[in-house]
């Protein structure tokens, strides 16, 4: 049975409390770890991370694979009263230089080989480097802190789609409650096994751990390769729950799935875009028994909606209604309530809403503003710039983001509608939709998608003629075997437009 829903966030690092001391927390490599296990392990990594000579505040940044010591790193370092910067390990070498300095860390974790590509002049003198094989997980051990809940814990730098990545600052508060709204409403299980696909740099990524502790489930990280070990590992341990992005659910639709297998999975959780509707369709089919979960978030106030399974195959283009702790509004430009229908952005107020960018006032204030009057919470809220609609029953739907719109021939362009209907067509599986610069129309479309062209390009223009107005039809149709992606799974948009924008 899943705990009930307690709005009175705690420290990050009792996480390790929740679950009963002989129950698994943790399946990995090494084998498991149980709660009392973790809650030993925690406290010895916090009491290492306490003798390098660390001040409270300081950030220390880990970049690893899904590792022990990954799993581990969000509680000890808040434990030790320090701030955590997980660092994606796809990233390279320039990236993880600029999330050095510009978070200020003063201690990185990593392994050899990433070290080894550093260069001169990617770690500051202030930043020494560990190797993570050097780094204990036994010993003695510091006890559950007594941190201020609004303290910050851990900063996330997000993707970079337009210029640097930027820090988001979370509080203990932050992502305590995002723990708790999680396992709220996916229903999760102290039986529940939870496969941990997504970078744990990622908040959703982070949130597969810190949600299945807080209900006592098991989390297990992995690493995969290929759609097929995705399988294999469902299989090996039984796992019930799985979160992904939509390019990995695309590649886990084309593959063949044991029903046995597939029949495990009881929950499916969508992150980092919405689903377009064939997507929906092939993931219940693979996954009949699984109650899918469509989501909206953003790492600025973690996530926002929700759409109930239940309802996924009659609303599948919905993205739900506000989650737990979270107040979500449309808001009209002229700062009004959106009526039933008419488009606004999507603002988000609470607990959830993170504390702004790390040292970046400039952008802070551009997204992090006031909320409207109308609010139930007040405070500070977070301006998605996504516009959405809400319906006469109160489920909201995604229209595009508003700097991402395509300006043609006086026309505002949704590049999601353009590539709903590209994928609609079953002739190709993932598209990218963006505007380039036209004498005539100001801006131009371009549509790049995956697959091999000829004859399925003739059919693909035949197929979009038929659905969209003229003012929406591409001016090119791209065909690539592969598309670019970024570190967290995505469709990497800015490196698509370079490419093929030019």
């Amino acid at each position: 049975m899943t705990k009930a829903l307690n709005p009175d966030p705690k420290p990050l690092d009792h996480l390790t409390s929740c679950g009963a001391p002989g129950d698994v927390a943790l399946i990995d490599k090494q084998g498991e770890l149980d709660f009392a296990g973790l809650e030993a392990a925690v406290g010895a990594l916090a009491g290492w991370l306490r003798v390098q000579g660390l001040a409270k505040g300081d950030r220390v940044a880990s970049w690893l694979n899904k590792t022990r010591l990954a799993c581990l790193m969000p509680l000890a370092a808040a434990r030790a009263g320090l701030v955590h910067v997980p660092v994606n390990p796809l990233l390279k070498r320039a990236q993880v230089a600029h999330i050095l300095a510009d978070s200020g860390a003063s201690l990185l974790i990593a392994g050899k080989a990433r070290l080894g590509s550093l260069e001169d002049g990617d770690l500051s003198s202030e930043c020494p480097a560990v190797d993570e094989h050097n780094v204990p997980l036994d010993g003695d051990g510091l006890p559950p802190s007594d941190a201020d809940p609004d303290d910050l814990a851990a900063i996330l730098y997000t993707s970079g789609s337009t210029g640097r990545p930027k820090g988001v600052m979370l509080s203990h508060a932050n992502m305590w409650l995002g723990a708790v709204s999680v396992a709220h409403y996916l229903d999760i299980k102290p039986t529940d096994r939870t496969l941990c696909l997504l970078p744990f740099s990622f908040d959703y990524g982070q949130n597969q751990l810190l949600s299945s502790w807080y209900t006592g489930a098991s989390a297990i990280p992995f690493d995969y390769l290929m759609a097929r070990d995705v399988t294999k590992a469902i299989g090996r341990h039984d796992a019930t729950i799985l979160a992904g992005v939509p390019p990995l659910w695309v590649q886990l639709t084309e593959i063949e799935w044991p029903e046995d297998i597939a029949g495990k999975l009881r929950i499916l959780t969508n992150s980092g875009g919405k689903m377009p509707v064939p997507l929906v369709s092939a993931l219940r089919k693979c996954f009949p028994n699984a109650a899918l979960h469509s989501m909206y978030g953003l790492t600025e106030a973690f996530r926002s909606t929700t759409l109930d399974p239940v309802l996924i195959d009659t609303m599948p283009e919905s993205i739900g209604q506000a989650i737990p702790f979270a107040e979500i509004m449309v808001v009209t430009p002229q700062g009004q309530e959106a009526e039933a229908e008419e488009p606004g952005e999507l603002v988000h107020a609470g607990p959830l809403v993170a504390l702004g960018y790390w040292q970046d006032p400039e952008r802070t204030a551009l997204r992090f503003k006031p909320a409207p009057g109308f609010s139930h919470y007040g405070g500070m809220a977070v301006w998605s710039g996504d516009t959405v609609v809400r319906d006469a029953q109160g489920y909201l739907r995604f229209v595009g983001r508003d700097d991402a719109m395509i300006k043609s021939a006086g026309n505002r362009i949704s590049p999601s509608e353009l590539e709903d209907a590209a994928i609609e067509s079953g002739i190709t599986a993932e598209a990218c939709a963006f505007g380039v610069p036209d004498e005539r129309l100001g801006q131009a479309i371009l549509l790049v998608v995956r697959g091999e062209g000829g004859e399925a390009d003739v059919a693909l223009k035949r197929y979009l003629k038929a659905e969209l107005p003229n003012f929406m039809q591409p001016r090119e149709v791209i065909w690539q075997s592969i598309l670019p992606r970024n570190p967290n799974g995505k469709l990497d948009r800015t490196e698509i437009e370079r490419k093929w924008g030019q």
